[in-house]
């Protein structure tokens, strides 16, 4: 049996198929098998099980949108607007050949998924090396935001979609550019992250006119689905407006949302929640943890490499344990901006600036509901981030047995119905 995975291993497409396969399968176990044992003889509080175990939050509005179109109330658009049609246009073409419409949007999320893991291997590859990519790929993979990969949720496509428009451009294919381009903007709005980076490369390179054509084309999703809300709206930008009346966005930097993550993360949401210190063990416990961590890297010449690291994730692994999913919200964007910095000179340009555009987007976007989430479809914080752990394996191990810790944890909250993004 050893032998029998070593050679998948030794063979990068089934390498690259084997991380997809497994981490999915982790998901499915979790959510067909764990879940409904965990619900015997209990009230089940709206838990689903079997296929509709993967349809819950914005799921179920995508298959709305799929079968009934948009909401309209006196021609105002309805909540649902935000959400962009291709991926609702997927699933209504294959309800027409009569397959369910959960079927049909779990099939289409997965299978996008699995092809983003060879596209995304194959640039990785061509631009770094192969053990980077196959790091890249078991990342990507393992994250445990990859669980809206496989739910009915649009990151698989948009992952798909942006990687190809991304790639293609690098390797200046312009035709097919504006393609994956227009697919990507049609499907999710950071997706016109797409057109300044472009726009940059463009410059930056002194490429001929078309490039700077195609940077504009490649927005194209968004332009189409704007008109349609100006016609049938009167409002060409109802999928920004509705986000603000029906949602409650802020207009720009959510400062007060990005201030209680912190606040939750440093002194705890009981003393944020009560305006007074409450508890006293929790800020008392994140600033031990913080003057641990400063002595260990004062003396890091000192401590053997190997005993540096381990006690480095263990501090790590204690934090979170203190402060949940605030560090993990704030890692994901704060710190995914902090890694595309620090691992600038290891990525390609196009990666590092659409890194930059995408994270610039979602921070400028009023509010930190499921941003997360949001930052999990920027595949230059997957390549960054497997990039750098190619070059400390250590870190890599400890990354990835992180990550199936969480994917299995957010498996079981998002079958259970709980959210699993960041709270409002």
């Amino acid at each position: 049996m050893l032998y029998f995975f070593r050679q998948i291993l030794r063979n990068e497409w089934y390498f690259v198929l084997l991380m997809g396969l497994l981490s999915r399968g982790i998901i499915i176990i979790t959510m067909m098998g764990i879940t409904p044992l965990l619900h015997i003889g209990a009230d089940n509080n709206g838990v689903n099980f079997g296929w509709e175990v993967f349809s819950a939050w914005d799921s179920g509005l995508y298959q709305q949108i799929a079968i009934n179109s948009y909401d309209t109330s006196d021609t105002e658009p309805g909540s649902n607007v935000a959400f962009f049609p291709l991926f609702p246009l997927l699933i209504r073409l294959g309800t027409v050949v009569g397959f369910p419409s959960n079927l049909v949007g779990i099939i289409i999320n997965n299978t996008a998924f699995i092809v983003t893991l060879f596209v995304v291997y194959i640039w990785v590859k061509k631009t770094n090396d192969d053990v980077a990519a196959r790091w890249v790929v078991a990342i990507l993979a393992w994250c445990p935001l990859s669980i809206f990969g496989t739910v009915i949720y649009t990151e698989g496509v948009f992952l798909l979609f942006s990687s190809l428009a991304l790639f293609s451009f690098e390797n200046k294919q312009y035709t097919q550019t504006i393609i994956w381009g227009i697919l990507a903007t049609a499907t999710r709005i950071t997706g016109l992250a797409l057109i300044p980076t472009f726009l940059f490369i463009a410059w930056r390179k002194k490429l001929s006119f078309m490039a700077y054509f195609t940077a504009f084309a490649s927005g194209g999703g968004t332009f189409l689905y704007s008109f349609y809300c100006w016609f049938y709206f009167n409002d060409p930008i109802a999928f920004i407006t509705v986000q603000h009346t029906e949602w409650q966005r802020k207009r720009g930097i959510d400062w007060e949302g990005w201030g209680r993550m912190l606040a939750e993360i440093t002194i705890g949401g009981k003393n944020w929640a009560a305006g007074s210190l409450v508890d006293v063990w929790h800020p008392l416990l994140f600033i031990l943890i913080i003057v641990i961590a400063y002595g260990l890297w004062c003396y890091r010449t000192f401590i053997p490499k190997v005993y540096f690291d381990y006690s480095l994730c263990s501090l790590f692994f204690l934090l979170w344990l203190l402060s949940g999913d605030s560090l993990l919200n704030t890692l994901s964007v704060l710190g995914g901006l902090v890694l595309l910095l620090c691992s600038r000179k290891r990525l390609s340009l196009v990666v590092y600036i659409y890194g930059l555009f995408a994270l610039g987007l979602l921070l400028s976007s009023g509010g930190t509901i499921s941003l997360n989430r949001l930052a999990y479809g920027i595949i230059s914080l997957s390549i960054a981030l497997g990039v750098t752990v190619s070059r400390s394996p250590r870190w890599g191990y400890f990354v990835l047995g992180f990550f199936s810790l969480l994917l299995i944890t957010f498996s079981l909250r998002f079958a259970q119905n709980q959210w699993v993004a960041i709270l409002p």
